[in-house]
């Protein structure tokens, strides 16, 4: 194909293989793709699009003509669409020279990108567009096509180890020129002062062009990170997006929105309102977009990590630094902080309390350790120890301050809404605390803390989000202000650029914090002890639950009484792990927050004074008052999180309360009548039996009176006192319209057929032994005592 056919396919070519921009194409769905379901498939996929395969030389072929594709901007996160259609440019580099109008009778805004660029938004914005791909078989996001992809050029266009390696070529010798710069087709209000790509500013300084090789090519690294970074962390809502920008630029949209004409081709330009109210969808980020996100925070640590030691001569490394040297230096602060945090805080206020969320909290964790991906490793022993944090990883925990502080007490307050109960709610608050003790962390962070809250002297207030924002004199090195030796104020630059000149900052170390903490302590011994009723539960009724237990005539529920828990199907094991993770996750609170011992034990003593005189059932926390028991808001949690609840009993007349699932309805209701009618015409005799002191009256009574639902019985919190109806004596024939109890009756009468017994012997014999039985129940019976049916 000559370059002009090929110009023409390749539009059609990426949508094919990633889908269509509205969802519809599916392409070849390499989200889904695994090799260990469709092998063939998924190493065709791979070899295809790897760095080095064919479609990348063909992006790199057409790449080499300066061919534009347009990329409509309604595609692009909301409020990066909203600042567009507002024409306001947004500050990263990414959309500069690019926002082009349609012509006339057009429809909507267009980015006019190169070939890489193109490429590279379709396979980013793919993970986001293609939600509802049709699944048949259980896909592991892990091991999918797309995101063997992303790791692989995450490794090629940002190397932990050499430099990127340079495209194919078909020029000999040749190199793929960096893109150009092109005129604006629009004016545009900028977020900041234009600024030009790491690459133009490097080759300004260097003497020749082709004395360094990665100085052709690095602007594929910057540009692949702004891509992932702009298409997957840019979802959230428009007020923060305004929030982030900085009190300058705001001044300078201001004055554009005063002096702006809508004389843009004839069409009135879009209002204010209308723009950034034009985003109204809820981003609802999937868990395998959150996988995607930690792997490319774990690739960038380890990228960043990588720098190479600085030399002791200022003058020396401003010669001798590489353009790839000076991105790894700022590729975390300048590209991902701010995004990422904004991205936490939106998945912490946003995601479903359930097991789920562990994905979004691993990708916090690898955020917070960077140490985990630095490349020097210490030799393993054979004990397990904690690894202190180095003291040279104090600037990071400094200038990261809310990302370990203000998330934190949002866990905080994610954890005391969950089910502690559950393994899985145990295991992601157990993650948290081991690795916020890791040894030296706490006392960092209380450093940053205390940075933070020094007072200010001679920082000016709009400075701060101006000493964050490194590219407003043209390029990401070139207006960078000297170095900053006030480690003070780089704390209060960080926190000042994320949360804006009025945050009031909460301490993590303070006592409000610490208070929740302490009620996280509460809630992790309460779970101890409600895992431990649900295991001496468990193991009750496993023992009870015999085959002689089917003989029984009178069926335990009977009584109206529910004893089961959805967390009993947890099994013995996982209420094991869940035990271990509290006890561990409690002793590292304790190490965080240097909790008192003594606090402590009076707490998990008023955990256990909870129980009742059996020592197995906790009833919600609740307050004495003259109308009985008031709920407190523990006490709505506990019941809301099924962590307690109190016993909900039939308190009515036995005979009328609904029909179970394990009775015949129609035999409830004869059984209900013959009763009646029995109680109806010999009432007079049974309370004349019933009344007499001798053996028959006590056999009556033990046969005809209805149980007292006074022992052992919690009532409503709302009634304080509720007497007791006694129905006097009666017959109740309902025990017979239990499934139960009609198949263990079937079950003896097969069985005395095979001795040649007929129906009416049998009913004879159990009768008779019934009748046995009940004579010895009274005698050892001690004083009167109810038979419950």
């Amino acid at each position: 194909f000559s370059l002009k056919e090929l110009h023409g396919i390749f539009p059609w070519l990426v949508e094919s293989i990633f889908g269509s921009l509205d969802g519809i194409i599916v392409g070849w769905n390499l989200r889904c793709l695994q090799g260990r379901t469709n092998p063939t498939e998924y190493s065709v996929a791979l070899d295809f699009l790897d760095p080095s395969g064919p479609m990348m030389k063909l992006v790199y072929k057409l790449q080499a003509e300066e061919y534009r594709y347009d990329f409509p901007v309604s595609y692009l996160p909301g409020p990066v669409k909203a600042s567009i259609q507002e024409q306001v440019l947004p500050e990263c580099s990414l959309y500069h020279n690019k926002v082009q109008f349609p012509s006339c009778g057009g429809l909507g805004l267009n980015l006019a990108l190169n070939p890489f660029e193109y490429y590279m938004f379709y396979f980013a914005i793919s993970l986001i567009t293609q939600k509802n791909s049709p699944i048949t078989h259980h896909v592991s996001p892990s091991n999918s096509a797309y995101f063997i992809l992303v790791d692989t050029y995450l490794k090629c266009f940002l190397p932990t180890e050499g430099s990127v390696l340079p495209p194919p070529s078909s020029n000999p010798g040749g190199a793929i020129p960096s893109p150009t710069p092109r005129s604006p087709a629009v004016p545009f209000t900028s977020y900041g002062m234009h600024h030009t790509s790491l690459l133009k500013r490097h080759i300004a300084h260097q003497p020749s062009v082709n004395a360094d090789p990665a100085s052709q090519e690095i602007w594929r690294s910057e540009t692949l990170l702004q891509i992932f970074v702009e298409m997957w962390l840019h979802h959230y809502s428009l007020e923060m997006y305004q929030k982030m920008q900085s009190p300058h630029v705001k001044l300078e949209v201001l004055h554009y929105r005063l002096s702006i004409s809508s004389k843009h081709h004839g069409s009135p330009a879009q209002s204010s309102y209308q723009a950034l109210h034009a985003y109204q969808e809820s981003f609802k980020p999937t868990e395998e977009h959150v996988l995607v996100v930690r792997l490319l925070v774990k690739h960038l640590h380890a990228f960043s990590n990588s720098l190479k030691p600085e030399p002791l001569s200022p003058s020396a490394h401003s010669h001798t630094a590489s353009p790839l040297e000076e991105f790894k230096r700022v590729v975390i602060p300048r590209f991902v902080q701010e995004k990422l945090y904004i991205f936490l805080q939106h998945c912490f206020g946003h995601w479903p309390l359930d097991a789920s969320f562990r994905a979004v909290l691993e990708m916090w964790l690898s955020y917070l350790q960077p140490w985990r991906y630095a490349p020097e490793k210490l030799p393993q022993s054979t004990e397990p120890l904690p690894r202190s944090v180095s003291e040279k990883w104090a600037a990071f925990i400094q200038e990261n301050l809310l990302m370990y502080t203000k998330l934190f007490v949002g866990f905080l307050n994610r954890a005391l809404r969950t089910d502690l109960v559950s393994p899985k709610n145990a295991l992601m608050v157990f993650r948290v605390a081991k690795v916020f003790a890791q040894p030296n962390l706490a006392e960092m962070i209380l450093k940053g803390e205390q940075l933070f809250l020094e007072p200010e002297l001679v920082i000016h207030h709009r400075q701060h989000r101006l000493f964050m924002t490194p590219t407003l004199g043209g390029s990401f090195f070139s207006s960078w202000p000297p170095a900053i030796t006030d480690a003070s104020f780089k704390v209060k630059s960080h926190v000042y650029s994320l949360e804006g000149q009025d945050f009031q900052y909460k301490q993590m170390f303070g006592t409000e914090v610490r208070n929740l903490v302490l009620k996280l302590a509460q809630l992790i011994c309460q779970a101890q002890q409600t895992a431990k009723s649900i295991s001496d539960h468990s193991v009750e009724t496993m023992a009870s639950q015999s085959f002689f237990s089917w003989f029984r005539f009178t069926p335990s529920e009977m009584n109206g009484s529910y004893t089961g828990n959805d967390l009993d199907e947890i099994g013995q094991d996982s209420i094991k792990k869940t035990d271990e993770y509290l006890e561990k996750a409690l002793e590292y609170l304790c190490q965080i927050f240097k909790l008192n011992e003594a606090q402590l034990t009076q707490m998990m003593m008023k955990c256990g004074t909870a129980q009742d005189e059996n020592g197995k059932k906790q009833l919600p926390d609740c307050l004495e008052s003259e109308d009985g028991l008031i709920l407190t808001p523990l006490g709505r949690y506990q019941i809301i999180n099924g962590l307690r609840r109190f016993e909900v009993q039939y308190q009515g007349d036995t005979e009328l309360q609904p029909i179970r699932s394990y009775e015949n309805a129609t035999l409830v209701r004869l059984l209900f009548r013959l009763s009646s009618l029995l109680n109806e015409r010999f009432a007079d005799q049974m309370e004349v039996l019933c009344s007499r002191e001798d053996f028959v009256g006590r056999l009556c009574r033990y046969h005809l009176t209805n149980p007292h639902l006074v022992q052992k019985i919690r009532y409503s919190p709302v009634v304080k006192d509720r007497t007791s109806q006694n129905w006097g004596p009666r017959i109740s024939l309902r025990f017979l319209a239990s499934y139960r109890t009609l198949i263990s009756l079937l079950m003896i009468y097969f069985i005395a057929s095979w001795f040649y017994i007929g129906p009416v012997g049998c009913t004879f014999i159990i009768l008779i032994g019934y009748f046995l039985y009940a004579i010895i129940m009274t005698f050892f019976s001690e004083g009167w005592k109810p038979h419950e049916h």
